[in-house]
């Protein structure tokens, strides 16, 4: 029994996989370490997580480098096994290739960076960690509105960039569209109405304006694309109620509902000071006349009868 015991502690393979636990003890105790004295050296958390993700790959590397070396050997064996189960795994496990794929689309693919702000697989939210099977996000929306985390944090599977469109709000270009619309009623100074909007957009967002078309010019030279306006613009489309003036402008795309916000605020107050030759407009339902009602009341035919039979009596 002795003589069993040491020849099983002598066996080759059991010697290299217990070599393989230490090491791999050993470096995950040293990106431990590593990981931990990232926390206190840098204050930034995007340098911070870029060199985390660094150090982790590259524990990694080093496992499966090692782990390569030492069983070099036994590799012929082990590609035949695998050979035989190749077609029952790649079928069992055919959602996780899918995602290991995906993560090496977004990888090399530029699909989407941490950061940024993406819609995927239905869900919409910053991107916070990219992983090997899921990605990572921040919620937004949902209960809450506009563009506001909800508190939520959703890991989606990459294999989600092969089967919906991946929309990303901040990639090449990190500003967004928007608009708001404000009614005047008819009679009221819409080339007044039209001055106030313009000048509430050219002095809270004409920073913006500057900013966008820089990074415009990326977008043009990249893709086949025209010199799109980033100017704030305001036109006018008459209704049968109301006169509709609309304000188109870019906007940072974390920024968007404060700086509706803020619009919304300029323009009420500029008009709150010409009420007299500017004012919105409101659904109100206005009765001018009122048709004549005719309402008659009659008798039963019975009721008369018996008020017959009663003056015979």
């Amino acid at each position: 029994m002795q003589e069993q015991m040491v020849a099983w502690w002598q066996n080759p393979l059991v010697s290299k996989l217990f070599m393989l636990c230490v090491v791999g003890a050993t470096i995950i105790m040293v990106l431990h370490f590593l990981n931990r004295s990232l926390a206190r050296s840098h204050a930034d958390s995007e340098i911070r997580y870029r060199l985390r993700k660094v150090i982790n790959f590259s524990g990694y590397l080093i496992f499966a480098v090692f782990a390569a070396s030492i069983f070099s050997v036994h590799i012929g064996q082990f590609a035949v096994i695998l050979g035989v189960a190749g077609a029952g795994i790649a079928f069992a496990l055919q959602e996780v290739i899918a995602s290991v794929a995906g993560w090496m689309a977004v990888a090399f693919g530029g699909f989407y960076r941490p950061g940024d702000r993406i819609q995927l697989g239905g869900i919409k939210g910053d991107v916070i960690d990219i992983g090997i099977l899921r990605t990572t996000l921040m919620e937004c929306g949902e209960w809450v509105n506009a563009d506001l985390y909800n508190g939520r944090i959703v890991r989606v599977a990459n294999s989600f960039v092969f089967k919906e469109p991946v929309f990303n709000y901040s990639g090449e270009f990190p500003f967004l569209w928007d608009e708001i619309m404000v009614p005047l009623k008819y009679g009221s100074d819409y080339h007044l109405a039209r001055k106030i909007l313009a000048e509430a957009a050219h002095d809270i967002i004409g920073d913006y304006t500057i900013a966008a078309e820089q990074a415009w010019i990326p977008v043009t030279r990249r893709y086949l694309i025209e010199q799109a306006s980033v100017e704030p613009r305001v036109t006018m489309n008459p209704t049968i109620n109301c006169i509709e003036l609309t304000l188109r402008y870019v906007v940072d795309y974390k920024l968007r509902r404060s700086t509706k916000d803020l619009l919304f605020t300029r323009i009420l107050d500029d008009m709150a000071r010409h009420a007299d030759r500017v004012e919105i407009a409101a659904a109100t339902l206005s009765i001018e006349k009122i048709a004549p009602l005719d309402v008659r009341l009659r008798r039963r035919s019975s009721d008369n009868e018996h008020g017959g039979q009663g003056a015979e009596r």
